[in-house]
């Protein structure tokens, strides 16, 4: 039974929740998964011992299932915005994408030529060559295909085409360094007194890394590859929820 098959948003939703508890219970009993079609049947517990252990990893289930479900819902949104960007990818061709990043970033770089400083215009320079690499890389990446290639490497050089180029802007043009390198500094504590103080690495930070110069480049570039692959994880996780296949 397809999604396609599922009337609404609420039918929608019972194929998903159905599909996820069915696989968390696959992992430890035969034939739970999509197993109501198949000859044999779904596996069912036979002795006293079986159906304790299998309530209770039903049940456990249920609240798993529950904390997993939005985070699939997000994946579904960034699977439909990269879907789409793919498919206009995949017209322009790898040589147009190209042309098109230049075309943009270049013409970018020359207008700052001419209507900004000196350090105006290396700051759109530095940030216009930071930017078509990281993109060049995604997209290169992402060419290359399989799942693990995708999430390792195409989505964090897709986030850092998007935070590096301001932060090393910032390192040219005190102008945008105003703005941008206190919102860093601001960020950069709230990691340290959050996640990072969490997992031990606060004080590691602290004493090893002063930040300032080309160490908030290094910032955000270590920011874009867990958020990458945060992305990649949840587009994934939409993927083995509902296939792409499902959906059209």
């Amino acid at each position: 039974m397809s999604a396609g098959s599922q009337t609404g948003i609420v039918g929608g939703i019972r194929y998903d929740v159905r599909r996820m508890h069915e696989t968390w219970m696959e992992l430890f009993f035969p034939r739970q998964f999509e197993a109501s079609n198949s000859v044999l049947g779904k596996w069912e517990p036979q002795t006293a011992r079986e159906k304790v252990t299998y309530n209770s990893w039903y049940y456990l289930g249920v609240p798993v299932i529950a904390l997993l479900y939005p985070l699939v819902l997000t994946g579904y949104f960034l699977r439909f915005q990269t879907r789409r960007l793919d498919r206009t990818a995949m017209r322009l061709g790898t040589i147009g994408v190209a042309v098109l990043l230049l075309l943009f970033w270049g013409g970018l770089t020359a207008y700052a030529r001419l209507q900004f400083t000196p350090a105006g215009f290396f700051a759109v320079a530095a940030a216009s060559i930071v930017a078509i690499v990281a993109s060049a890389l995604g997209l290169l990446f992402r060419r290359v295909g399989g799942r693990v290639t995708t999430v390792v490497f195409a989505y964090p050089f897709a986030m850092t085409a998007i935070f590096l180029p301001p932060v090393v802007a910032a390192l040219y043009s005190p102008t945008v360094a105003d703005y941008v390198l206190p919102q860093s500094e601001n960020i950069a504590i709230r990691l340290l007194n959050g996640p990072l103080a969490f997992v031990g690495l606060e004080e590691y930070l602290r004493r090893t890394y002063d930040l300032r110069g080309v160490a908030y480049a290094g910032m955000w570039f270590g920011i874009a590859v867990p958020v990458g692959w945060l992305l990649g994880i949840l587009v994934t996780l939409a993927d083995l929820v509902r296939p792409t296949a499902d959906e059209d």
